[in-house]
């Protein structure tokens, strides 16, 4: 296998596994999955997170508008590592006070805005048919 053809399969099961997590997160928020609270219960704040994590997670799982999609989400992910994680101790490193996760999907997000979807992908395929 040529290293292209490496570096597609990679950026493909980096977006499924990241769309499959967050469409688990928005979930949480949402539906009360895996034990989350449900929408009856969040704040307007968390429940515009959730429904971005959840819509998000769906385009990205399909890499459907990923581009515009996965630059809101490196937003909400950053945006969520300040309020919710620098709050409790800005200068600790991520794992100290929480924020490696969020840290670590505001990157993977801000790298599939500026690369796309790749393969196997919806938005391929619509470029395939222009």
């Amino acid at each position: 296998m040529d290293k292209q053809k490496m570096v597609d399969w990679a950026v493909f099961l980096l977006r499924i596994a990241a769309g499959i997590i967050f469409v688990e997160h928005g979930g949480t928020l949402l539906f009360g999955w895996f034990g989350g609270a449900g929408v009856e219960n969040l704040p307007p704040l968390i429940l515009a997170a959730g429904i971005l994590e959840f819509a998000g997670g769906i385009a990205v799982l399909l890499g459907l508008f990923l581009r515009p999609t996965a630059f809101l989400l490196s937003g909400l992910m950053a945006v969520a590592y300040f309020m919710a994680h620098a709050a409790k101790g800005f200068w600790y490193a991520p794992p100290a006070n929480g924020g490696d996760p969020a840290a670590l999907f505001a990157f993977i997000f801000l790298f599939f805005a500026a690369y796309g979807a790749g393969i196997h992908s919806i938005d391929a395929y619509l470029k395939s048919r222009k």
